[in-house]
């Protein structure tokens, strides 16, 4: 019907889908939504307006919409083992910036991952109005490439922060959360908890969970947990804590710092669709896909430096592999140009260290995440690691953003990229 009213909308639509299936997407923060997700997110329910919760809505008319949005509830609580889910946030960022006007006053300080040793921008980067609002301190990362939980310990005592987070966007290792939480007891702050690219392995217990160990914990509900554009905010143990006003329960801020504190109208049909992927999160397919996942960057990390490369932290303990394109003789931005020629997906980003600016970096990071959805296994990822060394290997870089590639190794590439997405070919499951 959409192809018969709108025939130009229908046909770039048409065309992302062909796009999205004859590439190896090796981008680390993105999975691929099932085709039951993306029928629970374009309902009827996008006609329903409904500020507020369950039960004590602003608007009529939404009664299905209040059992859609606590079976969502109720099935976040589940998968992540927690006492309190927010359902409601429009993504991790908006979540984290609730979180964060929840708990600090304008200029209140913050302790959190420098963007350049793999942070995020709503962790108090300069660029993001989190950076702007509050006084915000740093940590890094140590020689290594890991974190180390004594510096961090003494950035802590140091500048006393409100709230401390923990959480990344590009790291590469376990995180521990429980270390985390005994520094922020130790100076009597706040530990919130990100973790929308490591979300699918903690629901399935591949990777420590934060949420009786963090008073808060965020996500997102695309990056690894097949769901649609959206955020949760999740609490455990301390769901019950009382705020400083002695009266104010953590879990009531919490509602209050979405709505009305941060954003009005949730929507409806991301809601649903959130409902849906979180059922599918508790399923062993689920599992056993995050199993596959992780051990799909092992065996990326291991063969790209086989090859030669750089990998940071000579390894990985996520679905996350971060390369120094620098020490190939190349760019973050160079790289992931060349590989998008030849239908590979990976994204340019800042490392430790890293002098060049976001737009060029020198780093690139992959993902395994919709790789392992669509099937393969190490043997094919290697596969795809020699694939990437057979592109960067022939670019002859110019200018830090420009380069040459030779235009029969590309199309030679691209050939061979396209047969292995056809054996594996983008999942399908039952509406």
């Amino acid at each position: 019907m959409l192809t018969r009213d709108d025939p130009d909308l229908g046909a770039l639509l048409d065309a992302e889908a062909r796009y999205q299936s004859g590439c190896l997407s090796m981008v680390a923060s993105a999975s691929l939504a099932p085709p039951s997700v993306l029928c629970a997110n374009g309902t009827v329910l996008s006609s329903v307006t409904a500020e507020g919760y369950p039960g004590a809505r602003y608007h009529p008319g939404a009664v299905h919409f209040d059992a859609i949005e606590t079976l969502a509830v109720e099935r976040a609580k589940r998968v992540f083992a927690a006492r309190y889910a927010n359902v409601q946030p429009h993504s991790c960022s908006s979540a984290n910036l609730a979180v964060l006007a929840a708990l600090l006053p304008r200029g209140g300080r913050l302790l959190a991952l420098d963007l350049d040793a793999g942070g995020h921008l709503t962790h108090g980067a300069r660029a993001s109005v989190s950076g702007k609002y509050y006084d915000v301190a740093r940590y890094g990362v140590g020689s290594d490439g890991t974190l180390d939980y004594g510096a961090i310990r003494d950035r802590a005592l140091e500048h006393r922060p409100d709230v401390i987070i923990a959480g990344a966007s590009a790291y590469c290792r376990y995180i521990d959360f429980s270390r985390f939480r005994d520094i922020a007891d130790e100076i009597g702050a706040l530990l919130l908890a990100d973790i929308s690219h490591i979300a699918g392995l903690v629901a399935t217990g591949l990777h420590p969970s934060p949420i009786d160990r963090a008073h808060i914990t965020t996500t997102s509900t695309y990056k690894q947990l097949a769901g649609p554009r959206g955020g949760l905010i999740l609490l455990g143990e301390d769901y019950l804590r009382t705020c400083s006003d002695g009266r104010t329960k953590l879990w009531q801020l919490m509602q209050r710092a979405v709505f009305p504190g941060f954003q009005g109208t949730p929507d409806p049909s991301s809601i649903a669709a959130k409902a849906r992927a979180l059922a599918i999160a508790s399923s062993g397919d689920f599992h056993a896909t995050m199993k596959r996942v992780v051990d799909n960057a092992k065996a990326l990390a291991d063969e790209l430096q086989a090859l030669g490369y750089k990998v940071l932290t000579d390894g990985t303990d996520n679905h996350m592999v971060l390369v120094d394109a620098q020490a190939a003789g190349l760019t973050g931005i160079v790289a992931e140009q060349a590989l998008e020629e030849c239908g590979i997906l990976g994204n340019r980003n800042k490392i430790p260290g890293d002098l060049l600016p976001p737009t060029v970096t020198g780093g690139l990071r992959f993902g395994t995440n919709i790789l392992a959805q669509r099937g393969m296994q190490p043997s094919e990822i290697r596969m795809c690691a020699g694939l990437v060394h057979e592109v960067l290997s022939q670019v002859r870089m110019l200018t830090p953003t420009l380069y040459e590639l030779d235009a029969t190794r590309r199309d030679a590439v691209r050939e061979r990229v396209t047969a292995l997405c056809l054996r594996f070919p983008v999942p399908v499951d039952r509406v």
